[in-house]
Protein backbone atom coordinates (compact mmCIF):
# COMPACT_ATOMS: atom_id res chain seq x y z
CA UNK A 1 0.00 0.00 0.00
CA UNK A 2 1.53 3.28 -1.27
CA UNK A 3 0.48 6.46 0.87
CA UNK A 4 2.05 9.64 -0.32
CA UNK A 5 2.64 12.47 2.87
CA UNK A 6 4.10 15.55 2.50
CA UNK A 7 6.39 16.35 4.96
CA UNK A 8 5.61 19.74 4.93
CA UNK A 9 2.09 19.59 5.08
CA UNK A 10 1.67 15.96 7.37
CA UNK A 11 -1.72 14.24 7.80
CA UNK A 12 -1.76 13.03 11.24
CA UNK A 13 -4.51 10.21 10.07
CA UNK A 14 -1.89 9.06 7.85
CA UNK A 15 0.59 8.56 10.52
CA UNK A 16 -1.33 6.91 12.94
CA UNK A 17 -2.64 4.09 9.81
CA UNK A 18 1.29 3.64 9.67
CA UNK A 19 1.95 3.45 13.44
CA UNK A 20 -1.29 1.19 13.34
CA UNK A 21 0.24 -0.99 11.26
CA UNK A 22 3.67 -1.13 13.19
CA UNK A 23 1.99 -2.05 16.20
CA UNK A 24 0.33 -5.07 14.39
CA UNK A 25 3.88 -6.78 13.23
CA UNK A 26 4.05 -4.59 10.24
CA UNK A 27 6.87 -3.64 8.31
CA UNK A 28 7.49 -0.47 6.02
CA UNK A 29 9.62 1.56 4.04
CA UNK A 30 9.60 5.34 4.67
CA UNK A 31 11.84 8.43 3.97
CA UNK A 32 14.96 9.91 5.99
CA UNK A 33 16.94 12.70 5.28
CA UNK A 34 19.15 10.45 3.30
CA UNK A 35 17.57 7.54 1.65
CA UNK A 36 14.64 5.28 2.28
CA UNK A 37 14.68 2.69 5.03
CA UNK A 38 13.27 -0.43 5.81
CA UNK A 39 11.18 0.15 9.16
CA UNK A 40 9.49 -2.10 12.02
CA UNK A 41 9.47 -1.29 15.81
CA UNK A 42 12.65 -2.42 16.93
CA UNK A 43 11.02 -4.64 20.21
CA UNK A 44 9.09 -6.50 17.67
CA UNK A 45 10.77 -9.80 17.02
CA UNK A 46 8.29 -10.94 14.20
CA UNK A 47 8.51 -7.76 12.16
CA UNK A 48 12.69 -7.84 12.45
CA UNK A 49 12.53 -11.53 10.99
CA UNK A 50 10.32 -9.80 8.29
CA UNK A 51 13.52 -7.37 7.29
CA UNK A 52 16.09 -9.73 7.32
CA UNK A 53 14.24 -12.13 4.67
CA UNK A 54 13.39 -9.03 2.61
CA UNK A 55 17.30 -8.00 2.81
CA UNK A 56 18.12 -11.98 2.37
CA UNK A 57 20.91 -11.40 4.90
CA UNK A 58 20.39 -12.50 8.41
CA UNK A 59 23.51 -9.91 9.87
CA UNK A 60 22.29 -6.86 7.91
CA UNK A 61 23.94 -3.74 10.26
CA UNK A 62 20.37 -2.30 11.27
CA UNK A 63 20.36 0.86 12.74
CA UNK A 64 17.74 3.13 14.41
CA UNK A 65 15.49 6.15 14.65
CA UNK A 66 14.54 7.93 17.76
CA UNK A 67 12.95 11.16 17.74
CA UNK A 68 15.76 13.18 19.76
CA UNK A 69 18.12 13.45 21.96
CA UNK A 70 16.34 13.33 25.12
CA UNK A 71 15.73 9.31 24.31
CA UNK A 72 19.42 8.49 23.41
CA UNK A 73 20.70 7.71 26.86
CA UNK A 74 17.96 4.80 26.98
CA UNK A 75 19.76 2.83 24.10
CA UNK A 76 23.44 4.29 24.60
CA UNK A 77 25.97 5.54 26.89
CA UNK A 78 27.23 8.74 25.58
CA UNK A 79 30.13 10.76 26.88
CA UNK A 80 30.25 14.39 27.13
CA UNK A 81 32.17 15.21 23.89
CA UNK A 82 29.48 12.22 22.26
CA UNK A 83 26.77 14.56 23.51
CA UNK A 84 28.02 17.94 22.36
CA UNK A 85 29.09 16.54 18.89
CA UNK A 86 25.67 14.87 18.69
CA UNK A 87 24.13 18.16 20.22
CA UNK A 88 25.63 20.18 17.50
CA UNK A 89 24.60 17.70 14.34
CA UNK A 90 21.13 16.60 14.89
CA UNK A 91 18.33 16.11 13.44
CA UNK A 92 20.94 15.25 10.63
CA UNK A 93 22.18 13.18 8.23
CA UNK A 94 24.64 11.38 10.81
CA UNK A 95 24.67 7.76 12.35
CA UNK A 96 26.07 7.68 15.41
CA UNK A 97 28.01 4.41 17.04
CA UNK A 98 27.90 4.50 20.53
CA UNK A 99 27.92 1.49 23.25
CA UNK A 100 24.55 0.19 23.53
CA UNK A 101 22.63 -0.60 27.05
CA UNK A 102 20.58 -3.16 27.49
CA UNK A 103 16.94 -1.79 26.68
CA UNK A 104 18.50 -2.60 22.67
CA UNK A 105 17.23 -5.93 21.62
CA UNK A 106 20.12 -8.63 20.80
CA UNK A 107 17.75 -9.32 17.83
CA UNK A 108 19.22 -5.73 16.32
CA UNK A 109 22.56 -5.62 17.21
CA UNK A 110 23.77 -9.47 17.62
CA UNK A 111 27.45 -10.13 18.51
CA UNK A 112 28.00 -6.49 19.64
CA UNK A 113 28.33 -4.10 22.35
CA UNK A 114 27.56 -1.17 20.23
CA UNK A 115 24.57 0.56 18.24
CA UNK A 116 24.20 2.62 15.60
CA UNK A 117 21.85 5.91 16.02
CA UNK A 118 19.86 8.42 13.79
CA UNK A 119 17.82 11.02 14.33
CA UNK A 120 16.74 12.18 11.28
CA UNK A 121 16.32 15.34 9.77
CA UNK A 122 13.34 14.84 8.33
CA UNK A 123 9.42 15.57 9.69
CA UNK A 124 7.36 12.31 8.43
CA UNK A 125 10.07 9.50 9.77
CA UNK A 126 10.29 11.73 13.40
CA UNK A 127 6.61 11.74 14.02
CA UNK A 128 5.94 8.13 13.48
CA UNK A 129 8.39 7.53 15.75
CA UNK A 130 7.03 9.77 17.90
CA UNK A 131 3.52 8.06 18.07
CA UNK A 132 4.83 4.70 17.84
CA UNK A 133 6.56 5.48 21.36
CA UNK A 134 9.18 2.99 20.26
CA UNK A 135 12.46 3.66 18.08
CA UNK A 136 12.09 2.26 14.56
CA UNK A 137 14.73 -0.06 12.14
CA UNK A 138 16.76 1.85 9.80
CA UNK A 139 18.15 -0.08 7.23
CA UNK A 140 18.30 0.75 3.52
CA UNK A 141 15.80 -0.32 0.95
CA UNK A 142 17.43 -2.50 -0.86
CA UNK A 143 18.40 -6.72 -1.38
CA UNK A 144 22.07 -6.65 0.17
CA UNK A 145 24.90 -5.94 -1.90
CA UNK A 146 22.37 -4.62 -4.49
CA UNK A 147 22.07 -0.49 -5.01
CA UNK A 148 19.43 1.47 -3.22
CA UNK A 149 15.83 2.20 -4.50
CA UNK A 150 15.03 5.58 -4.15
CA UNK A 151 11.75 5.83 -6.28
CA UNK A 152 8.63 4.74 -4.38
CA UNK A 153 7.13 3.55 -7.50
CA UNK A 154 10.12 1.15 -8.02
CA UNK A 155 9.75 0.23 -4.65
CA UNK A 156 6.31 -0.24 -4.87
CA UNK A 157 6.54 -2.95 -7.89
CA UNK A 158 9.95 -4.50 -5.63
CA UNK A 159 8.68 -4.44 -2.30
CA UNK A 160 5.23 -4.02 -2.47
CA UNK A 161 3.72 -7.57 -1.74
CA UNK A 162 6.54 -8.00 0.84
CA UNK A 163 6.01 -4.81 3.19
CA UNK A 164 2.97 -3.49 4.86
CA UNK A 165 2.99 0.20 3.89
CA UNK A 166 4.86 2.77 1.53
CA UNK A 167 5.20 6.49 2.48
CA UNK A 168 5.81 8.51 -0.34
CA UNK A 169 7.78 11.62 0.13
CA UNK A 170 8.88 11.55 -3.44
CA UNK A 171 12.01 10.53 -5.00
CA UNK A 172 15.07 10.78 -2.66
CA UNK A 173 18.73 11.27 -3.88
CA UNK A 174 20.73 8.04 -3.13
CA UNK A 175 22.93 9.56 -0.64
CA UNK A 176 23.57 7.76 2.41
CA UNK A 177 24.30 9.03 6.27
CA UNK A 178 27.94 9.86 7.39
CA UNK A 179 28.78 7.54 9.98
CA UNK A 180 30.57 8.54 13.00
CA UNK A 181 31.88 5.86 15.91
CA UNK A 182 31.27 7.86 19.27
CA UNK A 183 32.03 4.70 21.46
CA UNK A 184 35.60 5.63 22.28
CA UNK A 185 37.38 8.58 23.26
CA UNK A 186 37.39 10.24 20.31
CA UNK A 187 35.61 9.98 17.10
CA UNK A 188 36.28 7.80 14.24
CA UNK A 189 34.76 7.95 10.81
CA UNK A 190 33.34 4.94 9.66
CA UNK A 191 31.40 6.19 6.65
CA UNK A 192 31.43 9.55 4.30
CA UNK A 193 28.31 9.68 2.91
CA UNK A 194 25.58 13.29 3.45
CA UNK A 195 26.85 14.36 6.55
CA UNK A 196 29.90 16.77 6.17
CA UNK A 197 32.47 14.77 8.53
CA UNK A 198 35.87 17.62 7.56
CA UNK A 199 35.51 18.17 11.45
CA UNK A 200 36.80 14.77 11.86
CA UNK A 201 39.47 14.76 9.52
Amino acid sequence: MLIEIDQHAIEYPKIKKVVDHLKNDGVIIYPTDTIYGFGCDIYNKKAIEKIYQIKQKKATGFSFVIPDLDEVAKYAHVSDFAYKIMKRLLPGPYTFVLNATKLVPRDLIPNKKTVAIRIPDQAICLEIVKHLGNPIVSTSVNVTGEPHFSDPLDMEREFGHLVDIIVDAGTLMNDASSVIDLSGDSPIVIRVGKGDVSMFL
